[in-house]
């Protein structure tokens, strides 16, 4: 009798993809507050100034993600519609001087008194959940022109518009980059995105000309060291701290790039911080960690019931991983610089409450398709595949 219990759906929810995912969470987690523990070091009033603020990011995202793992998704996707709604409210406001608090050029902020939001983040998770639940409503029209790419493709630009008028040109193109995959995988003729890409990328080339900092990042990026001590100095910066860290780092507390050398060094580029304190196994056991995380996801993702859940999935594990991608490939030097956090490790709150509510969406969907008993439907499959 307790085999056949240990062996019942509400038990086997526990034990799966996201539970996997959870574990590596959880050790991207500890390190970053590790770091940031040693990065509050150079606070000589307040040596606790980081890590304090984000245990309770830490908690807040526990609790979030605690919430969503509870809620039921079939009822909620029916406010989907309300939830992008306000989601893209938000955008608007946040642009508006009085409401949008401006940092470093960029209105990306609402001052929430103990707290700021940054609205990006909501957004993202409410265009994914809407777009998957439009996609699953839509599934028999998703090849025609107007109801399958047309009205979907102009929520998706309208949001990356918004996102990318504060501005923020790396956040804008992960929303644009997760909206249009999602659209594909759920059947959109990939003839109709030539044309949209085609504008998006001619529009972004634009800007970035008529935009002096962002272009000389792209121009500084060509030439890190003739530019490191302009428009490559963050990068420079960054490869002198893997540099120094070698193979087994500096010691935690005994990094120089914290102390006003790396600016960001907390937030963006605490990846550099990482590898200069705790050497390469730590840098590698990020990336291998952030592999695990993607091969769990795409295994749970094969186990959708139907398009709403394959979709959401999709998007979750896209809108995580692209972040990550994006944060390692500017702090090595593979992208240009761009202002974007390490999901679990660097200090912030809203984007470490949003990976929270990802990991609650897992294993949300992991515990209602156990319950389902539900196998992936033929045609997910085939798009899968």
């Amino acid at each position: 009798m307790s085999r056949s219990r240990e062996n019942t759906p509400a038990r086997r929810h526990l034990f799966g993809p996201a539970s996997v995912i959870l574990v590596c969470a959880v050790g991207l987690a500890l390190l970053g507050l590790t770091v940031l523990f040693s990065a509050s070091a150079s606070f000589r009033a307040d040596p606790y100034f980081f890590i304090k603020r984000q245990v309770i990011w830490v908690v807040l995202a526990v609790t979030a993600g605690w919430v969503v793992s509870r809620v039921d998704l079939e009822h909620a996707r029916r406010y989907a519609w309300i939830l992008w709604g306000a989601a893209l409210v938000l955008l608007v406001l946040v642009l508006i001087p009085g409401i949008g608090v401006k940092v470093n050029g960029s209105r990306r902020w609402i001052d929430l008194g103990l707290m700021r939001l940054q609205v990006s983040d909501v957004a993202k998770f409410a265009m994914v959940f809407a777009l998957a639940h439009y996609c699953n409503l839509n599934q028999r029209h998703m090849a025609s022109f107007m109801r399958g790419f047309l009205i979907p493709a102009a929520g998706v630009g309208v949001t990356a518009m918004l996102i990318f008028v504060e501005p923020d040109f790396g956040t804008a193109a992960l929303t644009g980059i997760v909206g249009v995959t999602m659209l594909y995988l759920a059947g959109v003729r990939l003839k109709w995105f030539v044309p949209a890409v085609a504008s998006a990328l001619l529009l972004f080339a634009v800007a970035i000309a008529h935009n002096p900092i962002r272009l000389q990042r792209i121009t500084s990026f060509l030439d890190v060291e003739a530019n490191r001590g302009d428009g490559a100095y963050q990068l420079w910066q960054a490869m002198l701290a893997f540099g120094a860290g070698g193979i087994e780092g500096v010691g935690l507390g005994n990094g120089r790039q914290q102390n006003a050398f790396l600016p960001e060094a907390h937030t963006d580029f605490i990846f550099a911080i990482v590898g200069e304190e705790l050497g390469l196994g730590f840098t590698l056991g990020v990336v291998v960690l952030f592999t695990i995380i993607l091969g769990a996801g795409l295994v749970h993702l094969r186990r959708a019931p139907n398009l709403f859940g394959y979709l959401l999935i999709a998007g979750m594990l896209l809108m995580m991983m692209l972040q990550a991608i994006i944060n390692l490939g500017v702090v090595t030097g593979v992208l240009p610089t761009k202002g974007m956090s390490l999901p679990f490790i660097s200090y912030g709150g809203s984007n470490l409450v949003l990976m929270g509510v990802i990991i609650g969406v897992f294993f949300n969907t992991q515990r209602a398709w156990g319950r389902a008993n539900l196998g992936p439907d033929r045609r997910l499959t085939e798009v899968a595949a």
